[in-house]
């Protein structure tokens, strides 16, 4: 996707940036302050990104809000996640809605209160029609459970005979993925000094340039953010091609 200029050069930046928001308890922590309040920092951390994701001309921004995994933290903590996650959809929808943003919440949500169910569903159908930058959360998702539940509604559709089993491509089970429809992500960023996916869009991730930074996710800000672009903006993706077909393509 060709995005004009960035810093005065001429740039292919990612389509479709994921993150995983690592380092909010220590971030917590370092103030001595409760896990809780590293939390509600790094929704406000949100908005920054998304807007600079606005400018920079990226399409799709999905971010790791609440993994399969974290149902085993303190339940005190979960419980707070879970109103956390809740006041986050219902008192910042309105502004989603102004800023032309298309809301996505990927993940299982069954274990969810019904509640908050109703207020992604509603936030969803809200935002459907917005044709700016796709938000997508990814919450009580798990990578494992991503593509389990494909394998599911393929395999269903192969026992009611309408999908033969030959016809299985990569192409027809990425469609019963969670991102179906959606480009993959192009830049994987993950904060907080970890450098593993944590079973986050284990499909999805096959082609996706990594970038690690130790930068906790409440003091990722736009600056480094855009430190992370530029680092994408300057490798080469070769997808099992040389670089000189790379070059050859680039010149045609």
């Amino acid at each position: 996707m060709d995005s004009g200029q960035f810093d005065g050069q001429p740039t292919k930046i990612p389509r479709h940036v994921a993150i995983i928001m690592d380092g909010n308890g220590r971030w917590a922590k370092q103030r001595n302050r409760p896990r809780f309040y590293g939390h509600r920092a790094g929704v406000e951390a949100v908005e920054g990104v998304l807007r600079a994701c606005a400018d920079t001309g990226i399409r799709v921004l999905t971010l790791f809000a609440f993994s399969s995994e974290n149902w085993r933290r303190p339940s005190q903590e979960v419980q707070l996640l879970m109103e956390l996650l809740a006041s986050a959809v219902s008192n910042r929808l309105q502004q989603i809605q102004e800023q032309n943003v298309c809301l996505r919440i990927i993940g299982d949500r069954s274990r969810f209160p019904e509640a908050l169910q109703a207020e992604m569903a509603k936030a969803e159908a809200l935002t459907a029609q917005n044709d700016g930058i796709t938000l997508v959360v990814a919450a009580n998702y798990g990578g494992r459970w991503d593509i389990t539940q494909a394998a599911r509604q393929v395999a269903a559709k192969v026992e009611d005979g309408q999908i033969a089993v030959d016809s299985i491509t990569p192409e027809v089970f990425a469609a019963h993925l969670s991102l179906a429809g959606l480009p993959e992500p192009d830049l994987f960023i993950r904060t907080g000094g970890e450098q593993r996916v944590s079973n986050f869009l284990l499909w999805q991730l096959a082609y996706t340039e990594f970038y690690f930074t130790d930068i906790l996710w409440p003091d990722f800000n736009e600056a480094a953010f855009a430190t992370a672009i530029k680092t994408f903006v300057r490798r080469e993706r070769r997808f099992g091609q040389t670089s000189e077909q790379v070059e050859s393509l680039r010149r045609a």
